[in-house]
């Protein structure tokens, strides 16, 4: 379980310091599929960076089950997000001088995959497993780094607007090729979006707005990645 407690964050310097988020404290249970839903400036991908390890908070505590990662210094705090956590950007973040194969290695090798090559088929590239990011579309890097990220099996799953820069088809194959893999494997996923339809495929949502939570709630039924709206 992923627990938050208090968490403030601010940035800037002096009177220019923005408070992004005010206090939140809430619980993600084990294989829990969680959208995190709000406006642009809301605060949501802040909070995802910081409940994830990515950043540090001003205050309060981040609890992977009795592990307080607030607490851990950096080189511990980067080996936690090595061993438990991958992620998925809208930014792909691959290695140019690296064709895919390498990419997906890349993670792989964290958990000492060696089945990696199946994940590249499974989002659709093995045809291009020797391509290079400059030789690939937006769509196809965005699935290297889906791929980059599954393969390293991680134990919780942080997406931050990982359909925002895909055409409808692409976003649908991607989302619905994560879903497949958490309902295979049983990872915790929090996703990051400004799509309320999104939202419909998640067991939990929380609703974030000025850097505060506004609401949560679960969905009856979720729904899959071809029956949502985009």
């Amino acid at each position: 379980m992923i627990e938050a407690k208090n968490i403030k964050k601010s940035y800037g310097n002096g009177g220019s310091r923005s408070q992004i988020l005010k206090g939140i404290s809430l619980k993600i249970e084990d294989g829990d599929f969680v959208v995190i839903l709000g406006a642009s400036g809301s605060g949501k991908s802040t909070f995802l960076h910081v409940i994830s390890g990515l950043e540090r908070p001003d205050s309060g505590k981040v609890y992977y089950d009795t592990t307080d990662i607030t607490a851990l210094s950096d080189n511990e705090l980067t080996a936690f997000r090595k061993e438990n956590v991958g992620f998925i950007f809208q930014q792909y973040y691959l290695l140019p001088n690296m064709d895919v194969e390498k990419n997906v290695k890349m993670g792989a090798d964290l958990a000492s995959n060696k089945d990696y090559k199946g994940i590249i088929e499974a989002v659709g590239l093995g045809e291009k497993i020797h391509k290079y990011p400059s030789e690939l579309s937006g769509g196809e890097q965005q699935r290297v780094s889906v791929a980059r990220a599954l393969a390293k099996k991680p134990k919780t799953l942080f997406l931050d607007e990982p359909t925002g820069a895909l055409d409808e088809l692409t976003g649908r194959q991607v989302l619905d090729y994560i879903c497949k893999l958490k309902n295979k494997h049983g990872f915790t996923v929090v996703m990051v979006t400004h799509n309320s339809n999104i939202a419909e495929m998640a067991k939990t949502v929380i609703k974030m707005n000025s850097g505060k939570i506004s609401d949560i709630y679960q969905n009856e039924a979720q729904k899959t990645a071809y029956e949502i709206g985009w």
